[in-house]
């Protein structure tokens, strides 16, 4: 029986799915960046075997080009799993340029709750023999006449 990577795993080597790989080499190689580099990263592609890193400031461009060699050079010597495909590396250079589009904001949500009105009257018969039944729900029905006489004062 598979477990859940082993699962996961399949379901990537197949071709419909090769863009996942791709997802997980970027990742991989941005995790060897320093954090607050990782965060000046707007996104990354492969394209002609050769790897982009798109920045939204000149500052972190800066840092990627002061790390860029040595992060060339341990790649030279550690090749990931998730940058091989049949044998090999999807890419052989790495690049990066600044982007000057401003990123869209985040819209917030703002949590909108809907009072509907009671459309029950409470009006019905009740014969239910079993007498604590018949108790709760004539009060329920004493509830919904009471609820429907306060939407009526508003």
């Amino acid at each position: 029986m598979k477990n859940a990577s082993q699962i996961i795993n399949s379901i990537q080597s197949r071709p419909q799915f090769s863009k996942l790989s791709y997802y997980k080499c970027v990742n991989t190689v941005k995790s060897m960046f320093t954090p607050p580099v990782q965060k000046m990263i707007n996104f990354a592609y492969i394209k002609n075997s050769t790897l982009f890193f798109v920045f939204n400031h000149p500052v972190g461009k800066q840092e990627f080009d002061n790390n860029i060699q040595s992060i060339k050079s341990a790649l030279n010597f550690y090749k990931p799993e998730e940058c091989m495909e049949s044998g090999e590396t999807l890419f052989t250079d790495i690049k990066a340029f600044v982007t000057h589009s401003p990123k869209k904001p985040i819209q917030e949500f703002k949590e909108v709750k809907q009072v509907y009105k009671e459309r029950a009257s409470g009006n019905l018969d009740v014969e239910i023999k079993n007498e604590k039944l018949n108790e709760l729900l004539r009060s329920i029905q004493d509830i919904i006449k009471a609820k429907n006489e306060s939407q009526r004062d508003n």
